[in-house]
């Protein structure tokens, strides 16, 4: 009886063992563990990377979204409205915890945004009525947001697609950065260096 009794319980403690989920568990534990160290960022580093998301999560974005646009062109103005229906977009978003948008002409009078988004906005439709290049930008929104704006070529097919006036075309990709997301997803090896 007692053989039985330790076998049985053999069993169940290699069953209890799975490996493959145990190994699941244990990426995710590091993963969870490495977001939540102690970590000693400077102004610096966290510009940089805020600046470098930027252009990396804008150049995704926009080519994600040309390639729903060339798909189906009818969807155009509401996947320009609504990004979260493109998986890829979704996916980012998670990822760096970033709420990602596409601005137009007529954002300059939306209250949502802080008053240094409108007047920068401005300024980025002064450029483009007068073709001239604006480049990207990265600001901070009080103490704990960041804002990295990229203004679109008027020629790109995301950016006819997505204005407001098919006469002048106009859209700029807003990416609101929380520091906090920031500072969790920085891998603190490379912050020494």
């Amino acid at each position: 009886m007692k053989k039985a009794i330790y076998i049985l319980m053999v069993a169940m403690l290699v069953a209890a063992c799975n490996s493959s989920n145990r190994i699941e568990q244990t990426s995710e534990l590091k993963s969870e563990m490495k977001s939540v160290e102690i970590k000693r960022v400077t102004n610096t580093q966290l510009v940089y990377s805020a600046n470098e998301w930027g252009k990396k999560i804008a150049q995704i974005t926009e080519k994600s979204l040309q390639k729903e646009l060339e798909k189906d062109s009818a969807k155009g103005k509401q996947l320009c409205g609504d990004l979260d229906q493109i998986p890829v977009v979704a996916a980012l978003q998670k990822e760096y915890g970033v709420k990602i948008e596409l601005l137009g002409a007529s954002d300059l009078n939306n209250s949502k945004l802080d008053p240094k988004e409108r007047e920068l906005l401005g300024a980025y439709l002064y450029s483009a009525k007068n073709k001239a290049n604006a480049g990207d930008n990265l600001q901070r929104l009080g103490d704990t947001l960041m804002v990295y704006n990229a203004p679109l070529a008027a020629e790109s097919l995301v950016c006819k697609s997505c204005s407001d006036n098919p006469d002048q075309p106009f859209a700029v990709w807003r990416l609101l950065f929380n520091k906090k997301d920031i500072i969790r997803k920085l891998d603190a090896k490379q912050l020494k260096k």
